[in-house]
């Protein structure tokens, strides 16, 4: 046959991550400092056998010390070139209290506003806006 069957055995890799944008009670957006990519919203890579929104729970419960109930579903962004899928959820705390971890930093609820001016990281401010705005869901954005 002479195909290499080593190609066919071979799973495609894609790394599928779960993110909140957080809500409080006083329009401020839950966000957390980290080592590498300064301030963002919580999240990261969900784990086999884990769901979406349960991962989105997990990592920000991990992340930032508080507990929150998903709302709803926002969307994706897909960063083509590195395979990685982003599902964005929109959430409310429920319980917890604010604390640090080891990929936070620092840890805080800030008026969107200041929010969005806080956080610089690639298109992370548009993912941002587009779960803070119900006209654009469900979103797909490819990059």
């Amino acid at each position: 046959m002479g195909q290499d069957t080593a190609s066919f055995n071979t799973p495609p890799k894609h790394f599928v991550s779960a993110a909140t944008i957080v809500l409080n009670d006083q329009n401020e957006i839950l966000l957390i400092k980290g080592p590498m990519r300064g301030w963002e919203m919580p999240g990261g890579i969900v784990e086999e056998g884990e769901s979406l929104k349960d991962a989105a729970i997990r990592e920000t419960k991990e992340e930032s010390g508080i507990d929150i109930d998903v709302l709803k579903f926002c969307g994706i962004f897909q960063n083509v070139k590195k395979s990685i899928c982003n599902t964005l959820f929109l959430a409310k705390p429920i319980g917890g209290k604010i604390t640090t971890s080891p990929e936070s930093l620092e840890v805080g609820f800030f008026p969107i506003e200041q929010a969005l001016e806080m956080v610089t990281l690639g298109n992370f401010r548009q993912r941002i806006e587009y779960c803070l705005n119900d006209s654009r869901q469900p979103f797909y954005v490819e990059f």
